[in-house]
């Protein structure tokens, strides 16, 4: 049926197909196509074509029928295939978005996709829909009502604007010895350890260890970084209470910035961040003198990200906690602290007061009502 189409390929189309085959970076069906075409201009048949390519009969014949009756371009490229006309029309779609995007039927707890294809059935003539038809709707506009995702969603007013431009000033302003800025948080972590020792990599073959392991309970880490200087130190605690944060800022006012006139704390809203803690841990006299050389900035509730320590905690998770061990002892060999401060590591804060206008605005209660 295909002898009336004889593939004779110029000089220059053969160049170009062999070059096409000798780079390999195009889609297979293309290269295989570039194969029938230099086979069947050296004289190859169609059985013998097919064969060797690893093609149907019915392909070799469309490739020369399309290069003889167009050209090489038109040979190698995909035809247009028609397909089937969509089931549900724009209007249907954004009624299916509509719904997906409301409250569940009463006593269902999330959405599904059968339930999704009988409310678009109910809302519209269609007598059935498949679940696969609102998938792909869905998955076209980005939806996945079935999920969630547990978010610390924050209270945006006067006083989350405040707190917020509050500490990005601080950020910004120029490095002050006797005024440093130093972010404060806590971490917990497990003390998890190895039941049976894990086997070491070797070439082909990844490090394996056991589903199995031992819990030793768990210990704090009070975790404070310098926002001027590259410099953050690391605290182990078995607990966190007023009284262990307490010696945390003594700490910072008599070992750490003993020369400070004012040391001004960034930190989050948990309830041991408070004046009172210093009173519960040490005499009056004392928790006043450690309270002449602090400065407490609060960062807005739900919004740890403002706090710069929060980036460091990440680092230290990263590069020395995502691992296995169960003596707390490892923690206290301060090995991660003393390399990264050696390196002069720092935290590139880069958002500001004047960015957050610009970015935020709708948080601004007063922007807000003029817009």
């Amino acid at each position: 049926m295909n002898v009336r189409y004889r593939v004779e390929l110029s000089q220059a189309e053969r160049s170009e197909l062999t070059a096409m085959l000798s780079k390999g970076k195009r889609a297979a069906r293309k290269l295989k196509r570039a194969q029938i075409l230099l086979a069947a201009n050296a004289g190859c048949s169609d059985e013998e074509i097919a064969r060797t390519v690893a093609v149907s009969g019915s392909t070799v014949y469309r490739t020369k029928r399309r290069f003889v009756e167009g050209n090489l371009e038109r040979a190698l490229s995909e035809e247009p295939r028609p397909g089937a006309e969509r089931k549900l029309t724009g209007k249907e779609e954004a009624l299916l978005v509509a719904t997906a995007c409301a409250s569940p039927p009463q006593g269902r707890a999330r959405w599904t996709l059968e339930l999704l294809a009988g409310a678009i059935v109910n809302l519209t003539d269609h007598e059935s829909l498949s679940g696969e038809t609102v998938r792909r709707r869905l998955a076209a506009n980005g939806l996945k009502p079935w999920r969630k995702d547990m978010w610390c969603i924050p209270k945006v007013d006067g006083e989350y604007v405040a707190r917020m431009e509050d500490v990005l000033d601080l950020y910004a302003e120029a490095p002050d010895p006797d005024r440093p800025v130093v972010c404060f948080d806590e971490s917990p972590v497990q003390l998890i350890g190895e039941v049976r020792q894990p086997i070491p990599p070797e070439p082909g073959q990844l490090e394996r260890y056991d589903c199995e392991y031992r819990r030793n309970g768990t210990v704090n880490l009070f975790v404070c970084i310098d926002v001027h200087c590259p410099w953050r130190k690391v605290k182990v605690a078995e607990r966190r209470t007023a009284v262990d944060y307490a010696h945390c800022m003594r700490e910072l006012v008599d070992v750490h910035y003993p020369d400070a006139a004012c040391i001004r704390v960034v930190q989050d809203n948990l309830s041991i961040h408070s004046v009172g803690a210093l009173y519960e841990a040490f005499a009056p006299a004392e928790a006043r003198r450690i309270l002449r050389r602090l400065e407490f900035h609060y960062t807005p509730k739900h919004t740890s990200w403002l706090n710069m320590v929060e980036i460091e905690i990440g680092v230290l998770a990263g590069q020395c906690l995502d691992r296995r061990n169960d003596d707390p002892h490892w923690l206290r060999r301060d090995a991660w602290e003393r390399q990264r401060n050696a390196a002069g590591a720092r935290i590139n804060w880069m958002f500001t007061t004047d960015k957050a206008r610009a970015k935020m605005g709708r948080a601004y209660p007063v922007a807000a009502k003029e817009s």
